[in-house]
């Protein structure tokens, strides 16, 4: 993968289909260019066994191929740019997976088209789960949530709606660029 963004959204991928019914995604961005991304949901969570695992490129909960390279190739690549990932999981509490990027390493990766790449989520799953996103870093901090955007239009409109999506990439853009802009290509 070619950016933090297109990890986000396996790794996501993986909180959908654990029955998430929330998933908190946090970027913080330090003074020292040390890039955090955090993903914790509330889906079934993993067994011990099967957590010691899931760092294998050969270890994967889907039936339809024998391989699961997300969780691997995402510690490959924060470990090249002096990072890492850490892993913790609950049976019938959720995960939590924490990822460090040192955004000063010529081997980190950009960080990508965050806005979009959260619209693809939302727009894939428009029921469930509830989404929030915090990012943080010197230049300042923002907030989302799909609950609050739910609120303000009411159960009639999906946030699968095309203007509905186009809104929320918009200004997820406008919130995110001053605060994570210098990392994201």
């Amino acid at each position: 993968m070619r950016e933090i963004a297109l990890h986000l959204l396996d790794i996501v991928q993986n909180s959908v289909t654990a029955g998430a019914a929330h998933v908190e995604i946090g970027f913080a961005l330090a003074a020292d260019g040390m890039l955090t991304m955090t993903v914790k949901d509330d889906g079934k969570g993993m067994s011990p066994e099967l957590l010691e695992r899931v760092r294998s490129p050969f270890v994967t909960t889907r039936t339809t191929r024998k391989v699961g390279l997300g969780i691997p190739l995402l510690m490959q690549n924060a470990m090249a740019s002096g990072g890492g990932v850490a892993l913790e999981s609950q049976l019938g509490v959720g995960t939590t997976l924490t990822a460090t990027f040192n955004t000063a390493s010529i081997d980190c990766l950009p960080l990508g088209d965050l806005a979009q790449t959260m619209a693809t989520l939302i727009m894939g799953s428009p029921d469930r789960p509830d989404f929030t996103l915090t990012c943080a870093s010197p230049a300042g901090k923002m907030d989302f949530s799909t609950a609050q955007v739910r609120a303000v239009l009411g159960p009639e409109v999906s946030l699968a709606e095309p203007d509905v999506v186009r809104w929320m990439q918009q200004s997820l853009t406008e919130e995110i660029e001053p605060i994570l802009g210098g990392i994201m290509r």
